[in-house]
């Protein structure tokens, strides 16, 4: 066989990632670098020549799970209603079950993650000119896109994100704001967390941290919304109920089109009064949608019917880590401990490999690949913070597709092994 390599497109694409992407933010801590990057910009690689023969394992995010024949079927069969009415049997029912499965009052259904944060600090900070209190490695606070800030007028100010997703309590309490009204100070009035933590790695936050937080958030007033995208993979790895976790928050944001598999969808939760307020919120946000059943059908079989598999995420994750592990020549580097959902990140320590590069490796097929694992195998996965790598397990990720990944990194690391043999 001959050697094949990803399209022209797609080694143009890599090629940027390799020069560095877009660094979004730089930290410093005990002499180290951190560089936040945006993989967001990149498409899906194309799969070259070799498509036809080969397996694609796509770990790039658990965004790219597609609805399944039962989940299509409930949305063409939806009863639908115009939801701005507040009409739409569908919706309706989606929003109670959300309530009741966060222990909270009320819940709306949002077509975005994004736009149900915003909502939630445009609630929570009516004045313009209020501030919120952020993990400087928080997703609403690195991939938003600065919306608190360009639509709601609040501000932002942060504390150090630590390596579990949490932070210095006693550095947040540092950050609050006092002397309201004093008119040289915002005044603050909410602190956002994030469960689990993306950057950091899938990371879920100790329930004791929840506690210790919102009591001292109750000490100054202060409201605690969960950016929960991925609480649900929380639930799963403490082996709780959600509410569990949410008891300890004001507000919560639950994405339905991650690892549960919907298309569209977040669910917003809180008290009733807070929900009455975050309607009209949506509205001017563009995000009132008619027959949006259709959509909540989905969402309904995502709360319901997909939460249980998530475990099987979680042990696929820690699979194809410790196979990492177990390569040989051992290039990779994992933290086991730090693997505690569906997602990983680790490192590669072959002189002169990128993370870039690493991954342009694992999404093409090589010379002699077929014969080593049986067919060609793209895995395909991003370029990350600090020189990583990440992968996300999802349900359209099975325990053979991870086998299959983890071969192919064992012949990556044995191509480079051979390659640098030949170089000396």
């Amino acid at each position: 066989m001959t050697s094949t390599t990803l399209s022209a497109p797609t080694r143009s694409l890599l090629r940027y990632l390799s020069r560095g992407v877009t660094a979004l933010k730089h930290r410093h801590q005990a002499g180290v670098t951190h560089f936040v990057r945006s993989y967001y910009e990149t498409g899906k690689p194309a799969t070259g020549c070799q498509a036809e023969s080969a397996r694609t394992i796509d770990l790039r995010s658990d965004t790219v799970t597609k609805p399944g024949p039962l989940m299509r079927r409930a949305m063409s069969e939806a009863e639908v209603g115009d939801d701005v009415f507040g009409e739409d049997p569908t919706v309706n029912e989606l929003q109670q079950h959300a309530a009741e499965l966060f222990g909270m009052e009320s819940a709306l259904f949002c077509p975005t993650g994004t736009m149900s944060n915003l909502i939630a600090v445009m609630v929570h900070c009516r004045e313009r000119g209020d501030e919120m209190i952020v993990g400087d490695l928080s997703h609403l606070h690195i991939y938003e896109q600065g919306g608190s800030a360009q639509l709601a007028g609040v501000h932002s100010t942060t504390v150090t994100n630590l390596p579990n997703g949490t932070f210095d309590l006693d550095q947040l309490e540092s950050k609050i704001r006092h002397g309201y009204p004093d008119a040289h100070y915002p005044r603050s009035r909410l602190v956002c967390v994030e469960n689990t933590h993306n950057i950091q790695g899938g990371r879920v936050l100790p329930l004791a941290f929840l506690k210790e937080l919102r009591t001292l958030a109750d000490r100054y007033g202060l409201m605690v919304h969960m950016d929960g995208a991925r609480v649900m993979n929380a639930a799963a790895a403490l082996g709780v109920p959600p509410s569990d976790i949410l008891q300890y928050c004001d507000t919560v944001s639950v994405c339905l089109s991650k690892g549960l598999g919907a298309p569209v969808g977040t669910m917003l939760g809180g008290p009733e009064d807070f929900v009455k307020r975050a309607v009209r919120a949506r509205k001017a946000l563009g995000g009132g949608m008619r027959q949006a059943g259709i959509l909540a059908a989905a969402g309904k079989l995502a709360l319901s019917d997909m939460v249980g598999r998530l475990q099987d995420d979680h042990r696929n994750t820690r699979s194809f880590a410790q196979a990492l592990l177990q390569c040989d020549p051992p290039i990779y580097q994992v933290d086991l401990a730090a693997v505690e959902t569906n997602i990983l990140r680790f490192r590669v320590s072959a002189e002169g490999v990128s993370p870039a590069e690493l991954c342009e490796r694992a999404a093409a097929v090589s010379e002699g690949e077929e014969k080593a694992l049986g067919q060609g195998v793209q895995v395909l996965m991003f370029p990350h913070v600090g020189g990583s790598v990440r992968a996300v397990w999802h349900l359209g990720i099975s325990e053979e597709d991870t086998r299959l990944a983890a071969l192919k990194m064992q012949f990556v690391a044995q191509q480079l092994a051979r390659e640098r043999a030949r170089a000396h």
